[in-house]
């Protein structure tokens, strides 16, 4: 009988090896950058940041820190694992050239912003055109949810304060919703409201048959879940013309909390809109969706937003900036590259199955190439995206 050594077999290990890229997965963002012609709008939108004599380009240095948080990093140091594979990412300036160019870019205010956010809409249009059906926009319309997120900080900088959950930190505004009821603008919009007395009183008045089924996210109707319009029973003249409110009721799920004030023992959640046609119930399903949301502001705290790296506000809006462009690239690449369900697998998952496979370089015939091993579960999803975006006109 042999002696039993373990569960795992052991491995010697010593450095010093070469022919090894790790992170070489990562390929797939690079890839994007490049079919995208982002690398080319965002050199163009820093021109003004660029020095004379200066060696790495600021477009470059943005967007290898960009790459680095897409990868999992969240401070500027981070892109050191860019700079151990230059054959993968190019020459990638010291640390102490990314912080000065950080530190140019939030000096210069609300213009290093808007060049960079312009060069990300140039883009963002490109990309939209390209995924054609798969685009956000594909239908004609596209949907902006718009919320907040508490950023901690364990640290007094600059215009941290306490906050509204008793924490310490900041709290990044996506946008502002005033004019939302402009004359002019072709716009449609809901937002939550909270459920006041007045609005508990005009729910208690809802005759029975005025309720609706609610429906789930692919159509059908959902069992337990009921719409109503109650936009004559509160007073609304204070509010802007051709405001509706709409209700919904709904056996609470396992473990939810209910107000005392609660119908039946139904959750009661509200909502105000100007979308002046619709069913009620397609209007309710689109308010629900901007749930999604969550999800979003779960992967950005994972990409970058779990704390803001930087001391001062300036700087911190700049690493907001690089944020956005880290989840840009963690949206395109599935969009543009990514089939099935593979197509909606978030950052953390992007990570672990693709861009942390790890690949052999080799050079033949003058050219550089990549091998993944055939061991690993993904190489078939990371060789066929690198085909799609291929196949993809190039820039320019």
């Amino acid at each position: 009988m042999s002696k039993r050594i373990g569960l795992y077999p052991r491995v010697r290990v010593e450095g010093g090896g070469s022919g090894t890229v790790s992170q070489a997965g990562a390929v797939l963002l690079v890839e994007t950058v490049r079919k995208l012609g982002l690398d080319t709008a965002i050199s163009t939108a820093l021109e003004p940041w660029r020095k004379p004599r200066t060696v790495h380009d600021p477009g470059k240095i943005l967007l290898d820190v960009a790459l680095g948080v897409a990868l999992g990093g969240d401070c500027l140091a981070d892109v050191a694992m860019l700079r151990a594979e230059p054959d993968v990412f190019g020459p990638v300036a010291s640390d102490p050239t990314v912080s000065r160019l950080i530190d140019a870019l939030a000096a210069a205010g609300p213009k290093s912003l808007t060049a960079i956010r312009s060069a990300r809409a140039e883009v963002r249009s490109h990309v939209w055109e390209l995924a054609g059906a798969n685009g956000p926009a594909a239908d004609g319309s596209a949907i902006v949810d718009i919320d907040g997120v508490l950023v901690l900080a364990h640290s007094e900088k600059q215009d941290a304060t306490a906050t509204w959950k008793k924490t310490f930190g900041h709290h990044p505004l996506v946008a502002f919703v005033d004019w939302l009821s402009k004359p002019g603008r072709w716009l449609s919009y809901s937002v939550g409201m909270t459920i006041t007395d007045a609005i508990h009183q005009a729910v208690l008045k809802i005759p029975k048959k005025a309720w609706t089924p609610a429906y789930d996210a692919d159509g059908t109707e959902r069992p337990g879940a009921w719409v109503a319009e109650i936009t004559d029973m509160p007073d609304l003249t204070t509010w802007p013309k051709g405001m509706r409110l709409i209700v919904r009721k709904e056996r609470p799920y396992p473990g939810a909390q209910l107000r005392f004030t609660e119908l039946d023992g139904l959750q009661l959640t509200c909502f105000a809109t100007n979308t002046k046609g619709g069913q009620l119930a397609d209007l309710e399903l689109r308010h629900r969706r901007r749930a999604r949301c969550e999800d979003r502001i779960r992967n950005a705290r994972d990409t970058g937003l779990r704390n803001l790296p930087l001391h001062d506000t300036a700087q911190n809006q700049i690493w907001l900036e690089i944020v956005s462009l880290a989840l840009d690239l963690l949206a395109w690449m599935p969009m543009l590259a990514l089939t099935s369900k593979t197509r909606r697998w978030e950052p953390k998952r992007l990570r672990l199955r693709l861009f942390s496979a790890a690949a052999q370089l080799v050079t033949t015939g003058r050219r550089r190439w990549l091998r993944f091993t055939a061991r690993w579960p993904w190489t078939d999803v990371i060789t066929r995206a690198i085909q799609r975006l291929a196949a993809l006109p190039n820039p320019g």
